[in-house]
């Protein structure tokens, strides 16, 4: 079909096409039990997702009195051990998610993942998933390498989103993300964001600033239509 208004789609990860947070909040427990700190609900690390690992665990010590630096990344280093090992063992896609993914392939429409989570861990989650094929590109946290300051190019930049349309073809382009760090990158790269309602939204999910917000995977196409 021709009248699609996009010719690609780039998606988040985390919240968006897969509900991760059991995987994540996990990991998160199993660090914080290293390093002789009180587990925290596995509910509340989807609070958290979309600033990465890192801050997730960064939020649950100092919430405990903290760590000295060279501590805490001794302790997040285990963390991601454990992650890499333990990344898809609750994580599924959600509701819709292949049949939006396919329905949009084959409109001729294709589609990436632009995720803050490290790239390596992404693929290896898609492919565990078996979900990986349909996507052009998976963008991490890390794949865009790190800015002047020393932090990697991951959303809320726009550098990842960009990356994202350029491997794609470059031309027509639309964001789907649950976070103000999707909306941020989409916006900075001006592109238009739909707001996903049922992700680990950081704001209630009409206060993100997406163009256009869907309660469900099934409502995306329409929304796209609309936008």
């Amino acid at each position: 079909m021709t009248d699609f208004p996009f010719a690609a789609i780039g998606f988040d990860l985390d919240g968006t096409l897969l509900d991760t947070f059991r995987d994540l909040g996990t990991a998160v427990n199993h660090a914080l039990e290293l390093g002789g700190f009180d587990p925290v609900p596995v509910d509340s690390s989807k609070d958290l997702i979309g600033g990465g690992a890192k801050i997730m665990l960064a939020q649950a010590i100092d919430a405990q009195g903290g760590l000295p630096d060279d501590e805490f990344r001794m302790l997040y280093k285990k963390m991601l051990t454990y992650y890499s090992e333990h990344n898809a063992v609750y994580s599924a896609p959600y509701s819709h998610a292949r049949e939006v993914i396919a329905e949009l392939k084959g409109r001729g429409v294709k589609v990436a993942v632009v995720t803050n989570k490290f790239e390596e861990f992404a693929r290896s989650i898609l492919t565990q998933l078996d979900f990986i094929d349909p996507f052009e590109t998976v963008i991490g946290g890390d794949s865009m390498g790190k800015g002047a300051d020393g932090r990697f190019l991951s959303k809320p930049h726009p550098e990842p989103v960009l990356e994202a349309q350029k491997r794609c073809g470059g031309g027509s382009f639309a964001f789907v993300g649950d976070s103000t760090y999707d909306v941020k990158a989409a916006k900075a790269a001006g592109v238009p964001v739909i707001g996903a309602a049922y992700g680990y939204c950081d704001k209630p999910p009409h206060e993100l600033g997406a163009d256009a917000v869907i309660d469900s995977l099934d409502r995306l196409i329409p929304a796209l239509e609309a936008l």
